[in-house]
């Protein structure tokens, strides 16, 4: 409207810049008459939408009054429900009595009794048995009378299968990891015995000890538990004494703990003790030997270091007596040597072993320091690895060098029994050939 009042001015102003003055009045006139007009149609369309308006709130004051009245009806019947509510639980608990009581304690048994036998074997091939308990556990009402005879069923179940051994059907879990099924016998509530030895259970599978125990029964053994057999080794702890086995390695799996250094230090060990048995019986072959030469001194040989040395006296008894006394403490001195070949590296071995021990010690600390920085020291069992290997390698080192240190005494006391043994016969027969020349110097006087 107001464009069109603009392009009526306008017109109205360009007409009277072209007429004359006696028309300008008439052109004047004109223009208020089509202004009129225009202002007129304005008020009846201002009329117009002052009146829709009017309508639109008048029905959105009908529409909030109804709304009042149904809030105001809903919460008078809100009120009136919570009445009756709570009329009706008092009512409830009136009639209820001690069965909420009852509901508590057949709640709380129930829930105790599916965390024992979740993880126990009673149930092992009859999952659905205790399905029964999970639905009490769950509920939110008052028990049944069905629930409550599968509760005390169950019950009756577990108690009279923990008294008896049968053979059953589970999944097992092989050492691949494939899950096949396998029949095993289950001793009470104790566990599960398969072909190759006790198993564990999780409540949904079967798997083998890592270590299983010395005495192990026989299936056959396990079936007829009760039935004539008195006596098998069981866990009552349920399978936490044999799981406990694989925490106790045995003397290999020791060993390997000590890694590297701990190889090297049996390996110093095996070597030392081959060169003790290898010398210790030469020296006894010769001791013998010695031995039978000492009853037959003319008739010397040449298979023993006392035989050399009265084939030396034979050959040299005829010239003077320092002659004959020096090449004796030679021969003696040359059967020494021979005698203590090996003993050396004996003593260097026993004296290496607990030094590689000392160095295993510190790699081992290095190891725990370097996990220690990495991971942080919350969890023991990740330092278990470095301790260990610390741990062993210092005892590999004292076990090896205690035997090698034995094997080195013994072999040095027999070689000084027989050196002092070859050094005795060596003066002796100085001083025979001494007498002899004694005897002719008198003869000849």
């Amino acid at each position: 409207m107001k464009t069109k009042s603009l392009l009526i001015s306008g017109s109205i102003l360009l007409s009277a810049l072209s007429l004359p003055s006696y028309a300008l009045v008439d052109a004047t006139q004109t223009a208020l008459a089509q202004e009129r007009e225009v202002n007129q149609e304005r008020i009846a369309e201002f009329s117009a939408e002052e009146l829709a308006l009017k309508q639109r709130r008048d029905a959105l004051a009908a529409q909030k009054a109804a709304l009042d009245a149904e809030i105001e009806a809903l919460s008078t019947t809100f009120g009136e429900n919570e009445i009756q509510i709570a009329e009706q639980q008092k009512l409830l608990d009136l009639e209820s009595g001690s069965l909420g009581e009852l509901f508590g304690i057949v709640r709380q048994t129930a829930k105790e009794l599916d965390a024992t036998l979740s993880q126990s074997v009673v149930f092992a091939d009859q999952p659905a048995q205790l399905d029964n308990l999970n639905t009490i556990v769950e509920a939110n009402a008052l028990p049944t009378i069905a629930e409550l005879n599968a509760l005390w069923q169950t019950m009756v179940i577990h108690a009279k299968n923990s008294g008896t051994a049968a053979a059953i059907t589970v999944p097992v879990v092989d050492g691949n990891g494939v899950i096949h099924d396998q029949t095993v016998v289950r001793i009470g509530d104790l566990g599960l015995l398969g072909e190759q030895g006790y198993l564990s259970w999780d409540g949904t599978s079967a798997r083998y000890y890592g270590k299983q125990p010395a005495d192990l029964p026989s299936l056959n053994e396990a079936k007829s538990l009760g039935d004539g057999v008195t006596f098998m080794p069981l866990d009552p702890s349920r399978g936490d004494i044999i799981a406990r086995l694989a925490d106790n390695p045995s003397l290999l799996q020791r060993i390997a703990q000590g890694g590297f250094v701990g190889k090297v230090i049996i390996a110093l060990l095996l070597i030392g003790l081959g060169i003790a048995l290898y010398r210790g019986f030469q020296l006894f072959t010769l001791s013998g030997r010695i031995s039978k030469q000492l009853k037959t001194p003319d008739t010397p040989n040449d298979n023993n270091p006392l035989g050399r040395i009265l084939n030396v006296y034979q050959e040299e008894r005829f010239h003077s007596t320092e002659a004959l006394e020096l090449r004796l403490l030679e021969q003696v001195l040359d059967e020494q040597q021979g005698l203590e070949q090996g003993l050396s590296m004996i003593k260097l071995l026993a004296a290496m072993a607990p030094m590689l021990g000392l160095l295993g010690t510190v790699t081992g600390m290095i190891e725990t320091f370097q996990v220690i920085t990495q991971y942080g020291n919350g969890d023991p069992t990740i330092m278990a690895g470095g301790i260990s290997m610390a741990l062993i390698t210092t005892v590999l080192g004292l076990v090896a060098a205690m035997p090698l240190l034995l094997a080195h005494n013994l072999l040095s006391t027999k070689v000084d029994n027989l050196r002092n043994l070859l050094e005795k016969q060596g003066i002796g027969l100085v001083a025979q050939r001494a007498e002899m020349g004694n005897s002719k110097e008198r003869v000849a006087a």
